[in-house]
C-alpha cells in the first residue's frame, strides 16, 4: 500500500507561543504503531499544506504520484476542506483503488476522528473495487458523489 500525505488537520500541531496550528510531520506511522497495525506500506510525504492552500498544481502532483506508483492500493491523507476537489481530480485514474481521508481534529488531540477515519480507509482499500473514494466518519463515498457539510461538520452524499 502507498500512503501519500499532503497535510491537513490530521497532521496539525498546536504552537502555544503563537496560539496557532501548523501542519507537522505525518502522524500515520504513529497511529499504525499505537494500534498495532500489521500493514506493509510505503509512506511519501508530498507536502504539508492546509487544504485551503492547495492549488491545481498540487493536485497534478498528487495525481502523478498515484500514476507513477506500482501500488494498486493508495491511501491519501488530506485536509477536509478541499478533499472532494482532489478526489474528483483523480477520477479518471484506472487500475487502482484510492481512498482519501482526513480528520476534523488533529490526530495528536485526545479526542479525534483521525484514528477511526484511517481505520475505515485502510479497510476500504482492502475491500473496494478500483475507483476513487473518500472515507470519513465510518462512511465511504465515491468521488464526485459527496460534499462536506461545514455547518454539520460531516461529509454527506450528493
Amino acid at each position: 500500500m502507498l500512503i501519500l500525505t499532503t497535510g491537513g488537520t490530521i497532521d496539525k500541531i498546536y504552537f502555544d507561543a503563537s496560539s496557532e496550528f501548523e501542519v507537522g510531520e505525518p502522524t500515520i506511522p504513529h497511529i499504525f504503531q499505537d494500534v498495532g497495525a500489521q500493514i506493509d506500506y510505503e509512506l511519501v510525504s508530498l507536502f504539508r499544506k492546509d487544504s485551503l492552500e492547495m492549488t491545481d498544481e498540487d493536485r497534478i502532483k498528487i495525481r502523478e504520484a498515484c500514476e507513477e506508483s506500482h501500488q494498486r492500493q493508495i491511501l491519501i491523507t488530506h485536509g477536509t476542506d478541499t478533499m472532494t476537489e482532489t478526489a474528483e481530480a483523480l477520477q479518471s485514474l484506472e487500475g487502482k483503488v484510492i481512498v482519501l481521508t482526513g480528520a476534523m481534529a488533529p490526530s495528536r488531540f485526545r479526542v479525534t476522528d483521525a484514528i477511526f477515519n484511517i481505520g475505515t480507509a485502510v479497510g476500504s482499500l482492502q475491500s473496494l473495487p478500483d475507483g476513487i473514494y473518500i472515507a470519513m466518519h465510518g462512511r465511504v463515498f465515491e468521488a464526485g458523489k459527496v460534499r462536506k457539510n461545514r455547518e454539520a461538520g460531516k461529509f454527506e452524499a450528493l
